[in-house]
C-alpha cells in the first residue's frame, strides 16, 4: 500500500531508541526526509544516516532551546515541515508519590509534555504554510490507567492527551490534524535495559528479563493477546496517521496495548 509519504519532511522527537528510532526508520522506509532529534546520536540513529540519509541532530528538547533548533533545522534543510511526531517521554519508577519532589515533576513535564508544546508551536506555522499536514503525539495508556510508581508521568501523558484534543479543534479547520497513540508496554530500552521494568519484573517472579518480557508481564497486565507491543508496530501506527489515507481522523487516540485497556 503507498502511504504517499515519499519526499515527506517528517521531524521526530525521542528519536535515538526504542519507539523513537522505530519510527524513524519506518519514516525513512517510506522513502520520507526525517530530522531525528534526540539529546545523543546512537548507533541505531548513525545507521540509518548512512543508510536513508535520516538528518540526525543532536539538541536537548526539555528546554526552550531544544525543539525550535531542531524544527529550524528541518527548515533550514528542506524548507518546510509535514509531519511532527512528537516522542519524547521518560518515565522514573519510585516507591510513592511521596517521593517525588518539586524538581523531578518539573523534568518528568518538560521531557513528556512541554517538549511536545514547544515543538509543536515550533512547527505549526510551517504546518499551516504547507496547507496542512499532521501532528502525531505519542502518549500511553498511562494517561488514562493510573500507576502510582510513574504518577508524574502519568499526569504528563494525561496533559499530552488533552494538548491533542485542544490542537485538533484548533487547527483542523486549517488542515493541520492532531492525533496521539497510546501505547501499553512495548519492547523497548524503557523495559529491557539493566536495570528496567524487565529487570524488576523478573526478580519478583523469580524468572529472567526475557521471561518476564514475554510471560510474565503479558499475565500480570492482563494483556489479551498474550504479548507485549513492539516498537515497529507503533510505528507502523503512526505512518498511517501521518499518510493522507487518515485524511478525515483528528483529535482521535489509538490504543495500541494488546487489549490490556478493557473499559470502554
Amino acid at each position: 500500500m503507498d502511504l504517499q509519504l515519499k519526499d515527506k519532511v517528517v521531524v521526530v522527537t525521542g528519536a535515538s531508541k526504542g519507539i523513537g528510532l522505530a519510527l524513524v526508520d519506518a519514516f525513512a522506509r517510506e522513502g520520507a526526509h526525517v530530522i531525528a532529534g534526540s539529546r545523543s546520536i546512537t548507533t541505531g540513529l548513525e545507521e540509518l544516516q548512512e543508510r536513508y540519509g535520516v538528518i540526525a541532530v543532536p539538541a536537548d528538547l526539555s528546554t526552550a532551546a531544544g525543539p525550535d533548533a531542531l524544527v529550524a533545522r528541518a527548515v533550514d534543510r528542506y524548507g518546510t515541515v509535514d509531519v511532527l511526531v512528537n516522542n519524547l517521554g521518560a518515565a522514573t519508577p519510585r516507591p510513592s508519590f511521596l517521593d517525588i519532589d518539586d524538581a523531578e515533576w518539573q523534568r518528568i513535564f518538560d521531557l513528556t509534555l512541554f517538549s511536545a508544546v514547544r515543538a509543536s508551536r515550533a512547527a505549526l506555522p510551517h504546518l499551516l504554510d504547507a496547507g496542512g499536514g499532521a501532528i502525531i503525539n505519542i502518549s500511553s495508556i498511562n494517561a488514562r490507567l493510573p500507576f502510582p510508581a510513574v504518577v508524574d508521568y502519568s499526569a504528563a501523558k494525561a496533559g499530552l492527551a488533552s494538548l491533542t484534543k485542544s490542537l485538533s479543534e484548533e487547527f483542523a479547520p486549517r488542515g493541520v490534524r492532531v492525533n496521539a497513540i497510546a501505547p501499553g508496554p512495548v519492547r523497548t530500552p524503557f523495559w529491557t535495559a539493566p536495570g528496567g521494568f524487565a529487570d524488576a519484573a523478573a526478580a519478583q517472579a523469580g524468572t529472567t528479563p526475557q521471561e518476564a518480557m514475554d510471560v510474565v508481564v503479558p499475565q500480570s497486565m492482563g494483556i489479551s493477546t498474550g504479548r507485549v507491543t513492539e516498537a515497529h508496530e507503533v510505528a507502523d501506527l503512526a505512518l498511517f496517521l501521518a499518510s493522507p489515507l487518515a485524511g478525515n481522523i483528528t483529535g482521535a487516540e489509538f490504543t495500541i496495548d494488546g487489549g490490556q485497556v478493557k473499559t470502554l
